[in-house]
């Protein structure tokens, strides 16, 4: 069984595997509209975390994850708790492309989608309304800016040639507001 991941999954999977792939899956994109009040908010401050949109012609980044045996009843149960329980997420049935140049066939993979039905999901804001919400919430996994910074982090360094607008606006509009928390080896190169 093949595990799409494309949040917190692309750098702290949380469950044994044989194998990881880097790649991506078509039609739809990454938002941060999903609602989070245990893993990276509270229920007095919701973290934003992200879920899948359906959209034509898009493409999304993450880590696909290869389980066998053993490891296959261990990460189902370890997901549906962490995804389906907690998050508020459905599995649906993807191709993920592998970014390896001598990639064959698409690999079909499962992954967890948050909807508009599911009670925490909280939609579309604008890039500055969600930097606010996610600098203000923390949960038991960690502060939400951490999440938010690793996803930037994981779309620079493995996958510098993908676009993410919407990630990266998040990103942009959160240092705008905390300056003095983000800064770069350029920026200390130039003071």
């Amino acid at each position: 069984v093949w595990i799409f991941g494309y949040g917190s999954l692309v750098w702290r999977p949380g469950f044994e595997f044989t194998s990881r792939k880097v790649g991506f899956i078509r039609g739809y994109s990454r938002r941060f509209w999903q609602g989070d009040t245990f893993h990276r908010g509270s229920e007095r401050a919701p973290g934003r975390v992200v879920t899948l949109q359906e959209e034509r012609g898009a493409c999304t980044w993450g880590v696909a994850y290869e389980v066998r045996g053993e490891q296959v009843a261990a990460s189902l149960q370890y997901l549906n708790m962490r995804e389906a329980v907690l998050g508020g997420y459905d599995t649906k049935l993807v191709k993920f492309h592998p970014q390896e140049k001598d990639a064959e066939e698409p690999i079909l993979a499962l992954v967890y989608i948050a909807t508009p039905q599911n009670p925490s999901y909280l939609g579309p804001a604008s890039e500055e309304d969600i930097a606010a919400q996610i600098i203000v919430s923390s949960g038991c996994a960690g502060h939400n800016i951490e999440y938010l910074l690793r996803l930037a982090d994981f779309m620079r360094y493995f996958c510098p040639q993908a676009e993410d607008k919407h990630l990266f606006s998040i990103e942009e509009a959160l240092v705008s507001i905390l300056p003095c928390l983000y800064y770069t080896e350029d920026s200390l190169e130039e003071t």
